[in-house]
């Protein structure tokens, strides 16, 4: 018997849709036939932004692209303006970015993995990554005066070296993080109700995966162990050997148990960059009005969403000429619609979750 087809309206206004997305879904009863994601309601120009303010104005801005792990985003700009001007970081700076790049990677993380569970129904197991989180932001409060969207990037270093508040507050982390993964494991892993709503749910086979571009954990969970920090080191990330893990099914399972060992790597590696900080300067010479010769330059890093890119074109004047971003979750929610056919509203949202997407990073 033919049913007659509807379409359901999911968000703007929603919460399983972390942030102003909207889905127009085409259903067959219970059951999505066709679904076109809208996006654009967060749109704030940022990349334009960027083009009518100085180089070094202009660095504020690209924290609001991924708001939860804000750094991340201002480092790839930074660095994509240094390779443009030729400007060489000194080392201390470079090892200061990478401990901050991690510790942002797993703040994002933490929003990630707290509120997927959350929207599977166990609404206690958000508050805990949360505390995490907090740690987190309380040290990095310590050393740039602010929590969210911290500014701390500088062209040629940054902003201001790590004082003794900072490690005690970031020790208090240290000190708990093992003690949280456990509990959280113990919480999560063997949850029978959580393993029937992620596992062989919303599957992404390697080759899809890699043909619709998907990048970071979401990549990885579908048996890709592609990492920029590893296949194309930046920074000193090239000295350090370490676990880029691998999903079997590429499920939302999987999507969330990437993301479960990346924070572990994060932790270790955050360890082993304070044990080698070197002594030095964290900000190279660099004009205080910056124009580099015209050319244009970019610059990929592995962010906690995947990999962020930023294009910088330069005329010569003190604006740049054009800057882009390639932003992981705008790439990563193209496969939405092939893997949303054939699934319930209950298995889309669980999709939804698994991408661990930011509209801010989407709409730019």
């Amino acid at each position: 018997m033919k049913t007659e087809h509807y379409q359901l309206n999911l968000g703007p206004q929603h919460p399983s849709t972390h942030g102003v997305l909207r889905f127009l879904v085409e259903m067959d009863g219970e059951t999505c036939v066709h679904a076109d994601t809208k996006i654009g309601y967060l749109h704030r120009g940022i990349e334009k932004l960027l083009e009518s303010r100085t180089y070094n104005q202009a660095i504020p801005y690209p924290d609001r692209l991924d708001y939860l792990s804000g750094m991340s985003n201002s480092m790839t700009y930074c660095m994509a303006v240094e390779k443009l001007a030729g400007i060489e970081v000194p080392l201390r700076a470079q090892y200061i970015r990478m401990i901050t790049a991690e510790m942002m990677r797993i703040a994002g993380y933490m929003v990630g993995i707290g509120c997927y569970i959350m929207d599977l129904g166990a609404v206690s197991a958000v508050f805990y990554p949360f505390q995490q989180r907090e740690y987190l932001l309380d040290a990095m409060c310590e050393v740039c005066g602010s929590r969210m969207t911290q500014n701390y990037m500088r062209i040629g270093g940054v902003a201001a070296d790590l004082n003794d508040k900072f490690f005690e507050k970031l020790q208090v982390f240290l000190d708990d993080f093992p003690k949280f993964l456990k509990m959280y494991h113990r919480l999560i892993d063997d949850n029978e109700i959580f393993h029937a709503r992620t596992k062989g749910v919303g599957i992404i086979s390697k080759e899809k995966a890699m043909s619709y571009g998907l990048t970071g954990p979401n990549l990885r969970a579908s048996g890709v162990p592609y990492d920029l920090r590893k296949d194309k080191p930046y920074l000193q990330y090239g000295k350090y050997d370490f676990l880029v893990p691998q999903g079997e099914h590429g499920d939302c399972f999987d999507r969330y148990w990437i993301r479960m060992i990346e924070i572990e790597e994060s932790y270790k590696l955050i360890k082993r960059f304070i044990e080698d900080l070197p002594e030095g300067e964290i900000m190279a010479k660099v004009p205080k009005i910056l124009k580099p010769e015209p050319g244009e330059a970019y610059v990929q890093t592995e962010n906690p969403k995947g990999i962020m890119g930023c294009f910088v074109a330069a005329d010569g004047t003190a604006n740049s000429y054009r800057t882009h971003f390639r932003r992981p979750s705008f790439c990563n929610i193209a496969i939405y619609d092939e893997i949303f056919q054939g699934a319930k509203i209950a298995d889309m949202v669980a999709m939804i979750g698994s991408f661990d997407i930011v509209l801010g990073d989407i709409d730019a």
